[in-house]
């Protein structure tokens, strides 16, 4: 009997959910125990505890089995990680995943993006493990970016994921990027085309000279803003109101203006370890070094990040300002690229995933 059910338990033990086995068990137990009592010369020769010791090791062993398939079931939800809306109740763990990367944004920089944007979160037992975000700009035109993975869950294809999900919500519009060099892989197979690159210039800027330049720009006005968004369409191609709109509540907006017409414009507003200049629009490289220097101008022995176009001239006059040029992107479309018009040129983005 001790051997037929030993037997049966690590039987059980190797597929613990099996009913067919469960209820051959119960029969091989019920019938040993009808024999033992025909075979009986008196009842109270054998105990009720070695009776009643088979049931007891079934159950025992029936609970272990399914304390097993508990634990075996919370290690199935811990490889899944869910996918679902990026919101604000997700912005302070997302600080943390760019924390970790080295990257020196604030809890008001997640909260600007997050603001203008949509996108998704990856969560793990309740735990952010992911992002990505998606900028529109009118019905043909978003911007991807903020596409991050914790350190410890990276190389499992969680941010490809992340990706196909904004790849499957922006549909078959223009999509803009900025790609790291880790980037660049992914976003190729994805049908994404290399069309320039962006540098990343940043420092405490050293004292300047008073420039006649300088008079050229004024501080914008609240009746400033429709010439500017009009200005900034035809420069970038794409509609940007509400961007604009923004950037004059979180910082400072100047202009160059003539005969009654902006014919530039620079942003200026804190971001990660300082302020970041940026979007920067204007004719030539000279109105575009007025309105940073203005920018400058105004914060003194203050961390300043510039990113710009593939400008050499202003790259250049940067690192002379103390600038130093301390990364490179690869701007990337997939579709037909917005056409810019007019006489203006995007000389400083407004960050690398905003555009």
């Amino acid at each position: 009997m001790g051997y037929v059910i030993r037997a049966l338990m690590q039987q059980d033990e190797d597929d613990c959910n099996s009913l067919g086995l469960v209820l051959m068990l119960r029969h091989l137990v019920s019938s040993s125990l009808r024999n033992s009592a025909e075979n009986m010369s008196d009842p109270d020769e054998y105990s009720t505890t070695d009776i009643a010791g088979p049931r007891t090791l079934i159950t025992n062993e029936r609970q272990r089995c399914g304390e097993m398939s508990e634990r075996t079931n919370e290690a199935v939800e811990v490889r899944a990680p869910e996918l679902t809306r990026f919101t604000s109740a997700h912005l302070q763990q997302a600080l943390g995943l760019s924390s970790e990367l080295g990257w020196p944004y604030r809890l008001e920089d997640w909260a600007f993006a997050q603001g203008l944007g949509e996108g998704w979160a990856l969560e793990q037992a309740g735990r952010l493990i992911g992002t990505a975000m998606r900028w529109q700009y009118g019905h043909a035109f978003a911007t991807l970016g903020m596409i991050i993975v914790a350190n410890a869950s990276q190389g499992r294809g969680y941010g490809a994921r992340l990706f196909d999900a904004l790849l499957d919500d922006a549909g078959p519009q223009t999509l803009l990027l900025n790609s790291t060099r880790e980037g660049l892989g992914l976003y190729s197979r994805c049908g994404f085309l290399p069309i320039g690159e962006v540098y990343q210039h940043q420092g405490v800027p050293t004292p300047g000279l008073s420039s006649p330049e300088l008079g050229w720009v004024r501080a914008a006005g609240v009746c400033d803003l429709p010439m500017i968004d009009k200005l900034d369409s035809e420069t970038v191609g794409m509609p940007r109101g509400r961007l604009l709109q923004r950037l004059a509540q979180a910082g400072r907006l100047s202009v160059i203006v003539r005969n009654g017409v902006v014919t530039g414009y620079a942003a200026c507003r804190r971001f990660g370890r300082g302020h970041v200049i940026g979007p920067v629009v204007a004719e030539d490289v000279t109105h575009a070094q007025a309105l940073i220097e203005d920018a400058i101008s105004k914060l003194p022995d203050t961390f300043i990040r510039v990113d710009i176009s593939t400008t050499p001239d202003l790259g250049s006059w940067l690192e002379t300002r103390g600038l130093k040029r301390v990364d490179t992107v690869t701007a990337m479309v997939r579709g037909a690229p917005p056409q810019p018009s007019g006489n203006a040129r995007l000389f400083a983005l407004c960050s690398q995933s905003l555009g």
